[in-house]
């Protein structure tokens, strides 16, 4: 599946903005990214295994918020940074 990545984390992907992943759920493609990408997943997911609460995960334009949602070959993974200031 493709994992879309916002530019805020892209310098742990070398600066890449869409991977390619497998995994049977969310938490298994962000294990995955995690081993190719080390870092990125702290960054999305907090030591409790939820997902921080200024990310957003989208699977195909839904909102999923449990890391064992199960998924798709074809899938398309966007994660979404909220913009914090004033």
């Amino acid at each position: 599946m493709i994992v879309h990545i916002p530019g805020a984390l892209r310098s742990y992907t070398k600066e890449k903005s869409e991977l390619a992943a497998d995994g049977q759920s969310l938490a298994d493609v962000l294990s995955t990214l995690d081993r190719h990408y080390p870092g990125i997943r702290f960054r999305i997911i907090t030591e409790q295994d939820r997902i921080r609460p200024h990310i957003r995960i989208f699977v195909n334009d839904k909102q999923i918020g449990d890391l064992s949602v199960a998924l798709q070959p074809d899938d398309r993974i966007h994660i979404i940074c909220a913009l914090s200031g004033g």
